[in-house]
């Protein structure tokens, strides 16, 4: 009568482990990447906005003088 696992079941599952290891690490390094580049667009939107509403301002202040 077998008391444990046999030997390639013990194999199969840390193989099916590992796997699971590296896609999660693949993962995790593809949303890194992705993060930088959604920032930089945020931040030229901000950008451009202030600009707009900057000239907004000097419009508005060159018609009081």
């Amino acid at each position: 009568m077998p008391r444990g696992r046999s030997t390639s079941t013990k194999r199969q599952k840390e193989a099916a482990r590992q796997q699971r290891q590296r896609e999660k690490a693949e993962r995790r390094s593809m949303r890194k990447q992705e993060q930088p580049d959604i920032q930089l667009d945020e931040e030229a939107e901000m950008r451009a906005n202030a600009a707009e509403q900057a000239a907004l301002f000097n419009i508005g202040a060159g018609d009081e003088s």
